[in-house]
């Protein structure tokens, strides 16, 4: 768990002035947990058969806080359109935790992974993380680091216009 920590630190404070770094990838995306931070359970029907953006996040990092607004703002625009985001809140004490998706104001679904290894399982080497799996269920672009609107759009429309 240590090493999980000192990891997620590092890419933090790497992704601090960075930016991003975008990858096609093609993996299955392993189970996730179901264990909402404002209380009960996430159904996985709700993305079952949908474009999913997956970030992982925790209150203490920078990058995860400068990247929330232009994740709640794609949310907004795409979930109209067969997209579901969900949050995976990394390590976190439950109550920042939901003070940080209030302070936010974060509308889609967050999960908790407080061991980390929901992280660990998608691949991850630090925060911010973001992917976006298509509707079969394979994780098709990651993104390291802090995204922007313009990658994030380019990552969503990407896998949607692939119509897996």
């Amino acid at each position: 768990m240590l090493v999980l920590a000192l990891v997620a630190v590092a890419g933090c404070a790497r992704s601090a002035g960075s930016g991003s770094a975008i990858r096609v990838i093609s993996r299955p995306l392993p189970s996730l947990p179901t264990s909402l931070l404002g209380g009960g359970t996430l159904d996985p029907s709700l993305y079952r058969g949908k474009v999913l953006v997956l970030n992982v996040w925790a209150t203490w990092c920078g990058p995860c806080r400068r990247e929330q607004p232009v994740l709640e703002r794609a949310w907004r625009a795409y979930r109209d359109r067969g997209v579901v985001f969900l949050g995976i809140n990394y390590t976190d004490d439950p109550a920042a935790a939901k003070a940080y998706l209030r302070e936010f104001g974060v509308t889609y679904p967050s999960v908790r992974d407080p061991a980390g290894t929901t992280g660990a399982s998608l691949g991850f080497v630090g925060l911010p993380d973001t992917y976006v799996v298509d509707r079969t269920g394979t994780m098709r672009r990651w993104a390291f680091g802090a995204v922007d609107a313009g990658e994030l759009d380019r990552m969503i429309s990407e896998v949607l216009a692939e119509g897996s």
